[in-house]
């Protein structure tokens, strides 16, 4: 295509531009929406860690809420129950992440379509249940609470650059992951599973191996809400959760990484704001997701590469154009 080198400059000029941006955020943003973009932040690598599935792997989960709070309670067990230190409890909570998303795996994989999608919301479900009603260690609907950051993260903008550096090594990580060869697979088998088979693939085993490494960030992007909520609840671990971050994978574009935390920044700028404003804000991200589907049923990222490849079309029938008329020019000339 044409304008793909410019595409790339404008890619990495981009990219170079938002992490000016969000490196000098604090500096000039107040408090409030500094933690604001601490969440979006977090929320940003629930919805990429949901992304490999939706969007690379054509897995429509709902049961991501499952190893966020998975993640989540563990950290904040240790941390509270046994006074362990961040490193270990971030260490149990990414271990008890993985544990629980191996175990749900090797039965939701044997399904597929929307029974994959029900069998997930189902074995998500179960980890609401134990959250609600295994008070002694999760503190039952109350909770719990009292989640103390370490010293060198204890403020908010120290946090917020702690989270934001993470989100960075996040986001480079899946990038390298998605354009490898497993990624590609990936994306093969997303296309068509028969296909791959066909062609030698193990199709489960690509599929659990991602199934893994989404609940292990999943996992993690729990740990780090509890330690900037400092409170982890049963509703964190419900279906609202899950079909947040469903929603930001599809409001931003599946199968795109920018995407994914396009999304999660648009709909928690959007909870935050606009409850400022009115306690209807579910009203408005309703109104907001059905202008997206009806317009770019793929996403805004979707959107913007079809006006550019419009726009692209156009250029060449110009160009097109004009070479054809050159020598009939010439003629008249003559």
């Amino acid at each position: 295509m044409i304008f793909d080198p410019l595409r790339g400059r404008w890619v990495t000029a981009a990219a170079a531009a938002a992490l000016v941006f969000l490196a000098v955020y604090p500096w000039f943003a107040s408090r409030f929406m500094v933690t604001v973009l601490v969440q979006c932040l977090i929320m940003a690598i629930l919805a990429m860690s949901l992304d490999l599935m939706v969007g690379y792997t054509g897995l429509a989960s709902l049961g991501h809420a499952a190893y966020f709070g998975t993640g989540a309670y563990a950290a904040a067990i240790m941390s509270v129950h046994y006074k362990m230190g961040f490193p270990e409890a971030l260490a149990v909570g990414l271990l008890a992440a993985v544990a629980v998303t191996a175990v749900f795996a090797l039965v939701a994989l044997r399904a597929t379509g929307v029974y994959f999608l029900m069998i997930t919301f189902a074995l998500a479900m179960l980890v609401w249940g134990l959250a609600y009603r295994w008070n002694s260690m999760t503190g039952g609907e109350n909770g719990i609470a009292g989640v103390q950051r370490p010293a060198f993260i204890a403020g908010t903008t120290a946090f917020y650059y702690f989270v934001l550096a993470i989100a960075v090594c996040v986001f480079a990580f899946f990038a390298v992951l998605v354009r490898s060869s497993f990624g590609r697979t990936l994306m093969g088998i997303r296309e068509s599973e028969s296909r791959m088979r066909t062609l030698g693939y193990n199709v489960w085993l690509h599929k659990y191996i991602i199934f893994l490494l989404s609940g292990l960030f999943s996992g993690l992007s729990g740990v780090l809400w509890v330690y900037y909520d400092s409170l982890v609840a049963p509703p964190l671990v419900d279906l609202g959760t899950s079909f947040d971050a469903l929603l930001m994978v599809s409001l931003g574009g599946g199968g795109t990484l920018v995407g994914a935390v396009l999304g999660a920044l648009i709909f928690k700028m959007m909870e935050n704001l606009v409850n400022l404003f009115t306690d209807r804000w579910l009203t408005v991200v309703a109104l907001v997701y059905i202008t997206v589907v009806l317009l770019a049923p793929q996403g805004i990222i979707g959107l913007l590469r079809d006006l550019a490849e419009r726009r692209e079309a156009r250029v060449k029938a110009f160009g097109a154009a004009g070479r054809a008329d050159a020598p009939a020019r010439k003629e008249g000339s003559r």
